[in-house]
């Protein structure tokens, strides 16, 4: 039985293990959470390679009375689906797949289950690829790097940003903006009307950004990414409210003493 079994979410700073955090007390799944640090040169600690050998985060391991060894999970996506395949509540989180009397039948998905599947494997590949790119470029011309480089690595920053960030933000952006305006029934979420496993894998890169960050990859159409996207930045400040996402963060304070959604090297905080 899936209610017996013991989860552990491994949970680093700078990680998108927020998310897999969110997604646990969406699906009321007990769980137990291991918190890891990243080193000053912003790695993770060599400890996660004893759990997964890629050494990262988001990593889960589920241990069934019935199993000798644990299910190791990594992959944002692969992880969301795992949970939602094997847990009572992951139903809720996924789009109903077929259309009456369709059962079966080549094109007889519901548009839901559609771009919800489509979702899964975008925000993973194609959206994930620019973000971290985006994020990386924009720490060359932070603090971290030493002042008397500095002026190097942000003339190389800015013209990577310009020439491949913000040009593909910009349509990953307007995609989204139209999902949002299309969405089925009407809804305020990517895939309807309800709150599905892939709005929560795309929660915390959004909230990362929404405050700044998108910003300083360049000017948008209307001046800012809120007044430019004012639907996928509404909707992002939705997903910031759900109660899901709340305990998510309060359990991180509980546990590390606060929370940051953005890095701090040794403190509890969060980064893509």
């Amino acid at each position: 039985m899936a209610e017996e079994a013991k989860v552990k979410l491994h949970w680093l700073n700078g990680s998108r293990a927020q998310s897999t955090l969110f997604l646990l007390e969406q699906l009321e799944i007990p769980y137990e959470l291991e918190i890891y640090h990243r080193q000053k040169s912003m790695l993770a600690p060599p400890e996660l390679k004893k759990i997964h050998p890629l050494g990262k985060s988001p990593v889960i391991t589920i241990t069934a009375p019935d199993t000798p060894e644990p299910v190791v999970l990594a992959e944002s996506a692969f992880i969301t689906q795992y949970l939602c395949d094997h847990f009572p509540k992951g139903k809720t989180l996924v789009p109903a797949r077929w259309k009456d009397g369709k059962e079966g039948k080549v094109g007889g998905e519901t548009g839901e289950w559609v771009r919800y599947q489509y979702l899964m494997y975008y925000i993973e590949g194609s959206f994930m690829f620019t973000m971290v790119l985006g994020f990386i470029l924009t720490g060359l011309k932070g603090n971290s790097v030493p002042f008397f480089v500095r002026p190097i690595t942000t003339l190389i920053a800015n013209q990577m940003i310009s020439m491949l960030v913000y040009p593909n933000m910009k349509r990953h952006f307007g995609m989204m903006e139209q999902f949002l305006e299309t969405s089925p029934g009407g809804g305020n979420y990517m895939c309807g009307r309800t709150l599905t496993g892939a709005d929560i894998m795309l929660s915390y890169p959004l909230i990362a950004g929404k405050d700044g960050a998108f910003d300083s990859f360049g000017r948008w159409e209307k001046g800012s990414f809120k007044e430019t996207f004012p639907k996928l930045h509404a909707y992002t400040e939705r997903l910031e409210g759900e109660p899901g996402w709340k305990r998510s963060v309060e359990k991180i304070k509980e546990i590390g003493g606060g929370f940051s959604i953005m890095p701090t090297p040794g403190e509890p905080s969060a980064r893509i």
